[in-house]
C-alpha cells in the first residue's frame, strides 16, 4: 500500500509535515510493504488555481491510496474522494511520527474538508 504525506522537504524520515496539502512543497510516497520512501516535488505548488486537485492527480499517478496533510480544502478532498484516496488529518510532527501514528491507528479517516480553501466559505 502507498500513502502519501505532504511535507516540506525531502530530507527522508526526518522530513516535517507540511500542513498544505495542494501547496506543500513535496509528498512522500512511503511503500507500507518495503518501507521505501520517493519523494516527488509538488509542482501544483505554485499554480495560480486548482493547487489542490492538480496535486491530487501527482499523487494519484504515484498509485497511493491514503492520503496524509495538515489540512484539506474542499475542492482536494472531493478529488480525493473521486480518486478513491482515503484522507488523514495529522496535527504534525516527522514522517516517521506520521506513519507510526497511521499504523497505530491514531490518525482519523476525515468525511469532509477541514478548511473551506479558496472557496469563500467560512
Amino acid at each position: 500500500m502507498k500513502i502519501a504525506v505532504s511535507v516540506n522537504n525531502n530530507t527522508g524520515l526526518d522530513a516535517e509535515l507540511d500542513p498544505r496539502f495542494g501547496r506543500a512543497d513535496y509528498f512522500a510516497i512511503f511503500e507500507t510493504e518495503t518501507e521505501e520512501v520517493d519523494f516527488i516535488n509538488n509542482t501544483a505548488k505554485n499554480a495560480a488555481g486548482g493547487a489542490g486537485i492538480q496535486a491530487v492527480q501527482t499523487i494519484a499517478d504515484q498509485g497511493v491510496t491514503a492520503a496524509i496533510s495538515g489540512n484539506m480544502g474542499p475542492k482536494a478532498y472531493d478529488a480525493l474522494k473521486a480518486a478513491a484516496i482515503k484522507v488523514y488529518v495529522s496535527n504534525g510532527g516527522t514522517l516517521q511520527e506520521v506513519i507510526k501514528a497511521y499504523r497505530a491507528g491514531d490518525l482519523d479517516e476525515i468525511n469532509g474538508p477541514t478548511n473551506a480553501g479558496h472557496t469563500g466559505l467560512k
